[in-house]
Order: structure tokens, then C-alpha cells, then sequence
């Protein structure tokens, strides 16, 4: 968003920004701002387009537009939703250079018509975010205006964002998310987190232990879908053009691997940090908030139980928070959002720059500040382009497998997210490596997303996969699905380039870590550590690791996490030694 528009609407942080677009009239999709409206810099009638204000009529692209003009508007939305997986934001009432001359009231209006009749054009809905008055040379006052143009759903292709959802234990993580997905405040002693629970003992203690997955949809217009006006999440996704899928993790420090398999494998778009206001930043949350930076995973903060607390207890956990974000480790701008102009704000800096981080102070149980929230999740746009969607769909088919069930007259379902390529009911792929580096053949016999039927799946998606009658027995997390014509590689050994972030002495040759690498999570010994004996804290080397129990499908860049105890390293794979299923089955024992 351009500067001089963030500083009318409130913006209180670094912007993005782009150029200004159309005349009076600036579009913006999932990238930022662009052009799409006549070149800049162009004279008419005799003056340049960037003239000073006072000096020229604004032009008024919207206003009764000719029948070819409002085509070519048409066509130049219809890219812009596209380039928006199916939405986008346009400022009505800034030039080309973005200069705020805004419009009167009768030209609004004439604007907010055409864009509504453009909209029906490409079957999307309109909603106002926000509008406010500018100062112009001009005795009539004039007003900018800020749009949502949104896709109604068309066979199940919403947008669909992915929140990984962190915190310490007892901060209020699954409340939140009930509150939210039910449509029902909490009663203060954790109701609304009931129906989250996956397991009798999470029930007992109120604590998370395993990952759950919870939706949320917004409709074409920003209104709000879940569980109180839907009975199923199938009528969930049939109204929504949007949906969220909260990731619940668990905060205990002893499901810290479940934590960490969460924010690797199911690779969520962002993440949200809860902190709750009257322990501020204590527990695992310095902990989650060190992964989501080693994993570069975005992420904004939700400070929760504000009703417990006096007004001065937020404040400082707020101060305690900002605090945190600005040292050199984090290197993070904090914005705290108070009103619905700064969620909108949030929401578009925080998809245009990596170091913006919003903070909503908020109750689950009086319902204060909640509907911010709620605005700034259904203004988020995509924080992936469509053109990187495409690249990763003329790949050839890999799915990652991430969860394995048994569904009665089902048959054997996986869980998981498609990585390249696209899917669809009836493919022939092959499922590896099995414990003896093998890969085996098998059927797609239908797919779901968020628990509704879907004929095709799309790369970055995530969905479950109907086997049939294939043996459960012969699949393990950490597998993936591939196109057969893909030939796999598997290995045994392979190299990282890592810094380790800590460890109480010293790291040295036959060391056992825990390695997560996207949906692998297995135990490995270090075999040798390049050009080094030992490493301490803070030091960096190229080390080769070996699993210790059964091959496993890498790729050379994947990111990497280890652990052990309190050691902790990240990394990125350097150089994988494939070897065959021959090789493997002799290797097996190791």
C-alpha cells in the first residue's frame, strides 16, 4: 500500500507499496500494487498525469465509463483476481503517482456502481473496507475509498490459507480457535475447546497433545462461515470464497515434537502466536516464536485473556512483547492493532513485508476486540504469488504424507499436503520408501479438503486421500506419493549446512539428533562434521548425517531442524547420496 494512503488510513508501520493505478482508481491483488490502466507518465490534454493537485481535473476512470472502456476494467479485474487466487483490493480515489485527490460524493458513487456492475461481470461480490476524507483543493469535500472484490466459490477453488497455530501451554490457543470456528464466546472454564479435543486425556487436562485441524470460512462478501450458522464443514466450504485452516499445536514442552512436525510438514502460510496477558512471554513461547524465526515461517502475535488482567498488565505485556520483536535476533516491526483501520492496515503490510508483525490484544470470553481479528484474517491476502502456484503445478506429481487412518467402508485414507503437481481421483502413483527402500503401486480412489468431496488437488493444497483397500501396515508418516514417471531417489546419508543454535558442550562425531526435514522426522547420527572436530554454540559447518533405522526421500535445499534434549540446529540439505533398495536392505541395521 502506498505511504501517503497507509498514513490517511491509520498505518503506523513500514509500508509496501507499489506504483499507483488507473487514474483515480489503484488495484491491488496478492503482490502488491500495479498497473492497470493507461501507461504513466502519458500527456492528456496537454498535462502530465502527475501533475501537482489543483493544477488538473482528476481523471475519473469508473465514472459512466464507455462500453469498450468498461470492458478492458473487466478484463484488467479479471487478471487481477487471478493474480489474487481470487481477490483484491482497489483504492478508489488515488492517481497514478499516488497522489490522493479523491472524489466527490455523486462520483463515488457513480464509481462504487460500475465497480459492482464489473464484479457481477466476473461473478464476484463487492464490500467497502474502509473510507475517509481528503484534504483537496477543491470547496466540495472528497472521500478515498477502499474496496474488497471477492470471488464467489466455483467448485470448491476458495482461497485457502493455512495458520499455524502457537503459544505455551494454558494460553488459551484452543479456546481461541473454538470461539472463532464455533461462533460462541467461552464460559471462562474452556467449553469452547471441547469440541477440539481429539483424545479422552486432552479432554481430562485441558491440554493439547496432539495436532487438530480447525476451518474457518469467509463468504464473497466478509462475512463470517462456521459451525453456528453450518452443521458441516461441507456447508462450510459450499458458502465460503475464503477459508482458514487453523493448525492447533500443542504447547507443553513435552509434545515438542509434535509441535515441530506441525510448523515442517504441514507447511502453514503463516503462523499465530498467542501469548496470554497475565504470564506474558513465559514457558515454550520464546521457544515457538525461536522455530517460526528458524523456519521463516510469518508470524503475528494474539495477546489473549485481557479480561483477567487490569489495563496495565496488557499494556506491559504488550511493552514486554515489543520489546522481544526489536532485538537483532528477531529484527521484527511490531504494530499493534486497536481499531478495524489498523486490521485492514496489518493485514496488507503484513502480506507485503516479512518484518511487520501485528498485535491484537483480545478475550475469548467477553469477546473484546475479537471481531478485529476476524478482519484482519478475511482481509489477509495469499502470502504466495498464483505464478510460483503455477511453476509447482507443471511439476510432476509429490504428495506428502502426514497422517495414515482407517476409515470404515473406506478403506486406508492419508492425510497430507501436495507439494508439486496436481492430483486427481484415479491416478496411479507410487507410495515410499518402505523400511526396505521400496516403492509400491497404488490407487487415488477419491480426495477430500476440509472434510469435502474435491475431484482434483492442486500443488500447495492440502486434502486427504482415499486408498481403498491398500495395507495400512505398509505406510508410515513421513512417506510421500509421487508420480511413478518421477523415478524417486531415496537415501541413508546425507549433507546439511547447519548452525547450531545450542548445545551445553561440545557437538562432535557420533552424536544422535532428532531430524526433521518437511514430513521426515527420524533419528540420524552424525557421521562427520567437514573441516571441524567439534562445534559450540553459534558455529556453523557442513555436517553428514545417517539415519538410523530406514531410508527416506529428501531433496537437496529442503529446510532442516534437529534436536536433542536441549541441543537445537537448523539447516538446509546440501547433498543427498542416493542409494537403491538393494543398497538399502543391506544398510538396514545400522
Amino acid at each position: 500500500m502506498d505511504s501517503r494512503v497507509s498514513e490517511l488510513f491509520g498505518g503506523c508501520c513500514r509500508p509496501g507499496g507499489g506504483p499507483a493505478v488507473g487514474g483515480t482508481l489503484k488495484a491491488r491483488g496478492a503482490g502488491g500494487s500495479s498497473g492497470c490502466g493507461g501507461p504513466k507518465g502519458k500527456k492528456k490534454n496537454g498535462r502530465n498525469r502527475g501533475e501537482v493537485a489543483g493544477k488538473k481535473k482528476p481523471l475519473l476512470p469508473l465514472v459512466n465509463p464507455s462500453q469498450y472502456r468498461f470492458e478492458h476494467l473487466v478484463t484488467q479485474m479479471k487478471w487481477r483476481l487471478q493474480e489474487g487466487r481470487g481477490e483484491a483490493v482497489y483504492q478508489i480515489g488515488v492517481e497514478d503517482n499516488g497522489l490522493l485527490v479523491g472524489l466527490a460524493e455523486e462520483e463515488m458513487r457513480a464509481s462504487l456502481k460500475t465497480l459492482h456492475r464489473m464484479a457481477e461481470k466476473v461473478g464476484a461480490d463487492i464490500t467497502v473496507l474502509r473510507e475517509r476524507e481528503v484534504d483537496y483543493d477543491s470547496d466540495m469535500p472528497r472521500k478515498i475509498t477502499e474496496v474488497l472484490v471477492r470471488k464467489v466459490p466455483d467448485n470448491q477453488q476458495f482461497l485457502d490459507l493455512r495458520v499455524a497455530v502457537l503459544g505455551n501451554v494454558d494460553s488459551g490457543k484452543s479456546t481461541l480457535l473454538g470461539v472463532l470456528t464455533q461462533g460462541e464466546l467461552d464460559n471462562g472454564r474452556g467449553r469452547a475447546r471441547l469440541n477440539l479435543f481429539r483424545h479422552l486425556h486432552e479432554i481430562q487436562s485441558g491440554r493439547t497433545s496432539s495436532i487438530s485441524f480447525e476451518i474457518l470460512g469467509f463468504n464473497s462478501k466478509g462475512e463470517v462461515v462456521n459451525y453456528s450458522d453450518s452443521r458441516t464443514a461441507e456447508e462450510i466450504c459450499e458458502s465460503s470464497s475464503k477459508m482458514i485452516t487453523f493448525i492447533d499445536l500443542a504447547g507443553h514442552h513435552k509434545y515438542l515434537h509434535t509441535t515441530i512436525f506441525g510448523l515442517t510438514s504441514y507447511c502453514p502460510d503463516c503462523a499465530l502466536l498467542l501469548v496470554s496477558a497475565n504470564t506474558g512471554i513465559a514457558g515454550t513461547t520464546r521457544e515457538h516464536l525461536g522455530l517460526a524465526l528458524a523456519l521463516k515461517v510469518p508470524f503475528f502475535i494474539v495477546v489473549s485473556k485481557v479480561d483477567l488482567c487490569a489495563k496495565t498488565t496488557v499494556e506491559r505485556t504488550v511493552r514486554q512483547l515489543e520489546r522481544v520483536l526489536k532485538q537483532p535476533g528477531c529484527h521484527k516491526v511490531p504494530m499493534l492493532v486497536t481499531s478495524e483501520d489498523d486490521a485492514v492496515t496489518a493485514a496488507q503490510q503484513f502480506a507485503q513485508s516479512p518484518n511487520v508483525t501485528p498485535i491484537f490484544t483480545l478475550s475469548s470470553v467477553s469477546g473484546e476486540s475479537l471481531d478485529l481479528l476476524k478482519v484482519f484474517l478475511n482481509i489477509l491476502p495469499p502470502l504466495t504469488n498464483s505464478k510460483e502456484q503455477e511453476e509447482l503445478m507443471q511439476q510432476l506429481t509429490e504428495f506428502q504424507v502426514d497422517e495414515i487412518y482407517t476409515v470404515p467402508e473406506v478403506g486406508t485414507v492419508v492425510g497430507g499436503t501436495l507439494s508439486s503437481g496436481i492430483c486427481r481421483e484415479g491416478d496411479q502413483l507410487v507410495v515410499g520408501p518402505t523400511d526396505d527402500g521400496c516403492f509400491l503401486e497404488l490407487r487415488v480412489c477419491s480426495i477430500q479438503r476440509n472434510r469435502s468431496a474435491c475431484r482434483v488437488l492442486r500443488a500447495g493444497q492440502a486434502a486427504t486421500l482415499a486408498l481403498g483397500d491398500f495395507d495400512r501396515a505398509l505406510l508410515r508418516k513421513g512417506m510421500v506419493m509421487v508420480s511413478p514417471e518421477m523415478n524417486p531417489t531415496i537415501c541413508s546419508v546425507f549433507e546439511a549446512e547447519i548452525v547450531l543454535l545450542f548445545h551445553a558442550t561440545t557437538f562432535r562425531r557420533g552424536f544422535q539428533v532428532t531430524v526433521h526435514v518437511g514430513n521426515v522426522r527420524q533419528t540420524a547420527v552424525v557421521e562427520k562434521i567437514h573441516a571441524k572436530d567439534k562445534l559450540r554454540t553459534g558455529e556453523k559447518a557442513v555436517v553428514r548425517f545417517r539415519f538410523l533405522k530406514h531410508p527416506e526421500y529428501l531433496k537437496v535445499g529442503a529446510k532442516l531442524l534437529f534436536r536433542e534434549g536441549v541441543t537445537k540446529g537448523i539447516g538446509h540439505v546440501t547433498d543427498v547420496q542416493a542409494i537403491t533398495a538393494g543398497e538399502a536392505q543391506a544398510n538396514m541395521g545400522f
